[in-house]
């Protein structure tokens, strides 16, 4: 692993600062229709983050980056469970009710 330079550092946060602002803009716009299978979506993209953030945890590298890549599970982590408890909520809104006897 090639040590991270103050330049590559801050490309990488112009880019991760431009992608959160954009995926706020397209979440914004989304009908509320589409809402379940973005969210559905989201916690795919989640699980890929997750994945991606632990196997640079298992390599060694500067303090720096496995600060970051700790901080980047937990937080894919929280979004992950939030997403499918919440997943799971809305989908038992559609399910039908018993008539009670």
């Amino acid at each position: 692993m090639t040590p991270l330079t103050s330049a590559d550092l801050e490309v990488d946060l112009l880019i991760f600062l431009l992608s959160t602002l954009l995926g706020q803009e397209l979440i914004r716009h989304v009908s509320r229709l589409l809402h379940t299978p973005l969210m559905a979506l989201t916690n795919a993209i989640s699980s890929v983050s997750f994945v991606a953030a632990l196997i640079v945890l298992s390599e060694p590298g500067s303090e720096l980056v496995s600060l970051l890549a700790g901080v980047a599970v937990a937080l894919a982590a929280t979004n992950i469970v939030s997403g499918f408890l919440i997943t799971d909520r809305i989908l038992r809104l559609f399910e039908r009710r018993k008539p009670k006897k």
